[in-house]
């Protein structure tokens, strides 16, 4: 598993519209990894991290959501809940080997990482609590340490 202090991954996947993505992972960029569209703490987590989305773009933090869902998937979870951020479709896990996460269930626990710089500044597990707050918690720790300012 990635952790403090690793190079960031070379990573690209479709968001729910389909398009590209590839994130730098230059400025704060948070990708959370969780298990599945539709699902009870998933979707808390991913309606938390729409909440506070503004306060992430205020700061210009990055945020992605990614589960080995496809991207039609995705693209139902983020329209029925009203998710504006991009959610990486990695069906076949690339992704979350790339960071590190074990992929051999068809899914990912739930972890969130924290890139700048090209590395890895922070690694969380909210599969040990709630995921109720985890979203408020990474913005005001990414804040603190890796915003300018």
């Amino acid at each position: 598993m990635r952790t403090p202090g690793d190079p960031a991954p070379d990573v690209t996947a479709p968001n729910q519209d389909g398009e590209s993505v590839s994130p730098a992972f230059d400025d704060p960029t948070v990708v959370y990894f969780y298990p599945k569209d539709f699902t009870g703490g998933c979707t808390i987590e991913a309606n938390e991290f729409e909440d506070v989305l503004p306060e992430y773009r205020e700061v210009g933090i990055d945020v992605y959501g990614v589960s080995m869902d496809d991207v039609e998937s995705h693209a139902g979870f983020a329209e029925e809940e009203g998710l504006s951020f991009d959610l990486l479709a990695d069906p076949d896990g690339e992704l979350a080997e790339a960071f590190g996460l074990d992929v051999e269930e068809g899914y990912t626990d739930r972890r969130t990482f924290v890139l700048a710089d090209g590395t890895v500044v922070a690694e969380y597990d909210p599969e040990l609590a709630d995921p109720s707050g985890h979203a408020r918690e990474v913005l005001a720790d990414t804040k603190r340490d890796y915003v300018d300012g």
